[in-house]
């Protein structure tokens, strides 16, 4: 449902929430590793949530990724909106630009409730709540 690129943001994220601090900043290639993502990609992606005030980052040898202030706060739906736009929450379910109320595809009437339960749970969803349910086992991020 998600592109690629959204899927490995939201999994970025919720690994940094969960494993970074101030203090304990995240590398590129722990985050690839828990995520199973390439790093090339990643880090574009990365660079692109940071861009977008979503993850905080620093230079160097004591660098990494890591949330600062609100962004804990912040809801899946801005990570995906930052990385792809907010197409998937307005678009045809087929991606017909003509679909609208008044002239709907065959599947429109029931899609958008669909989409819209979809944009309400992850307007609910904040990587910080997303991060403690892992933390206490209630998701993965990667099989081991």
């Amino acid at each position: 449902m998600f592109s690629k690129s959204s899927e490995y943001a939201i999994r970025a994220a919720i690994y940094i929430a969960a494993e970074g601090t101030r203090d304990k900043k995240i590398g590129i290639g722990e985050i690839c590793d828990h995520i199973v993502a390439p790093r090339h990609f990643t880090a574009k992606i990365l660079q692109v949530l940071t861009k977008n005030h979503i993850i905080s980052s620093q230079a160097g040898v004591n660098g990494g990724f890591y949330l600062d202030n609100g962004q804990p706060a912040i809801s899946l739906i801005e990570i995906v909106k930052a990385v792809d736009g907010d197409g998937l929450f307005k678009g045809c379910g087929l991606g017909l630009k003509e679909c609208s109320e008044t002239e709907p595809c065959p599947i429109h009437h029931q899609f958008k409730p669909i989409r819209n339960a979809i944009i309400k749970m992850m307007h609910d969803a904040t990587i910080a709540g997303m991060a403690a349910e892992l933390k206490k086992g209630g998701g993965f991020l990667r099989k081991h």
